[in-house]
């Protein structure tokens, strides 16, 4: 048998497989009426019937050979889950997987759910949206898989927002139908003050080495549930944002706004520059995600990456949004959103690197960060490194909240 047909073959029979699963769990993670994460796809039936194929005791040297061949061939989705579904087979898959598959920043793609942790590529901006939806207060992010902003995309996270008596809270899910503190998928959280100007984006388990946890009871009780001391619900401040306020009202202009990201150095945005990189969701959790595949890549330890922050103390990362200019035949403020946004709204905004923290050398503005309107309910999001499409997908929650004494 020559290797293209091995090849073809075990395409083929992942394909039967991974195609019942996923269609019958999640519609291939496309359709809007289900956001099942990717690893409730790898269920023990699917798991089980690859175990028990010829593919799973393949020597070493020729089971990487396929699996290369499979990655480079299955670059998006959704013929990118039979990806997945390799990493599902077996331990010594699941490892081959780890080294072959690239963060998003070198390969330019989502694959597993870690890589919503992970900063996005340093070439080109990953194109997503999000979808709200206001009579539940939830929020779903998609990764585009097609230039028309009607079709349906790859669901990565969902958010949900919760009134409290002295702030508000979004709190954000791997899983549309679990967004509770207390669940296994939740990766992490926006929280507000009062006056709904200052923001603090927190993650649930450290952003990078060193990382001290914010004054939080672990075991807090959110209605009938209690937290698990188990689960990494742990408040890590990673980003920080400010909505300058309008003490005057008499101008409805667009809102100003910066964001200092507490754990990504000034110096990422360098030639060069190194943002922490997240490898993997903490071990205390991973009876919840049972057949997902992780980074582990010798390039992007954690502690190789984050130990900049905790002992050198860098200075941090301050985004601020950039200025729009007066039209005077639109008598509006316009900004060049390269045709992704096409509803006016004050929500719309682009974020670039501040002066202070910008070299001489870089002569134009480059948009870390872009949100907009496009519709009733549909707003677009596109972010690159040094950012992760979780802290992209919180700083957009908090345009959504109200914010009255900013307009």
């Amino acid at each position: 048998m020559s290797f293209r047909s091995i090849i073809q073959d075990l395409r083929d029979e992942l394909g039967s497989i991974s195609r019942k699963g996923f269609e019958l769990k999640m519609g291939h993670g496309l359709r809007s009426r289900s956001h099942r994460v990717v690893h409730d796809a790898l269920g023990p039936p699917l798991v089980g019937a690859l175990r028990q194929s010829c593919w799973a005791n393949m020597p070493p040297e020729l089971l990487r050979d396929v699996l290369v061949r499979i990655e480079e061939g299955e670059a998006s989705w959704p013929v990118r889950k039979d990806v997945v579904a390799c990493a599902g087979v077996c331990r010594s898959w699941r490892d081959t997987m780890k080294e072959i598959v690239m963060t998003p920043e070198l390969s330019g793609k989502l694959t597993f759910p870690i890589s919503s942790k992970q900063p996005g590529p340093r070439d080109f901006p990953l194109q997503c949206f999000i979808r709200r939806n206001q009579s539940t207060q939830t929020y779903h992010l998609y990764l585009g898989l097609t230039q028309a902003l009607a079709a349906d995309g790859k669901f990565l996270l969902a958010a949900r927002k919760c009134r409290r008596p002295t702030c508000t809270e979004y709190l954000i899910s791997l899983d549309a139908d679990d967004m509770s503190k207390g669940g296994g998928t939740y990766i992490g959280k926006l929280r507000s003050n009062f006056l709904g100007t200052k923001f603090t984006v927190y993650d649930a388990q450290p952003p990078h080495a060193g990382a001290t946890v914010s004054r939080s009871q672990l075991t807090r009780i959110i209605g009938p549930k209690q937290v698990s001391p188990r689960v990494p619900a742990g408040n890590y401040p990673v980003a920080h944002i400010a909505y300058e306020l309008n003490v005057l009202g008499s101008s409805r202009g667009p809102r100003r706004m910066h964001c200092v990201m507490d754990s990504i150095p000034a110096s990422a945005i360098e030639p060069g520059g190194m943002a922490p990189t997240q490898t993997e969701f903490l071990h205390n959790s991973l009876d919840s995600f049972p057949s997902v595949p992780f980074f582990r890549s010798k390039s992007y330890r954690m502690g190789s990456l984050s130990g900049s922050l905790s002992g050198l103390k860098e200075e941090k990362l301050v985004l601020k949004n950039k200025a729009p200019r007066w039209h005077e035949q639109l008598q509006c403020w316009c900004l060049n959103f390269r045709g992704r946004v096409t509803v006016a709204s004050v929500k719309n905004f682009q974020l670039v690197a501040s002066e202070e923290n910008r070299s001489s050398n870089l002569e134009e503005e480059k948009v870390i960060l872009q949100f907009g309107k496009v519709g009733k309910d549909l707003f677009t999001m596109d972010y690159c490194y040094p950012i992760s499409a979780f802290q992209a997908f919180a700083i957009c929650l908090s345009s959504f909240d109200t914010k009255i004494a900013c307009e």
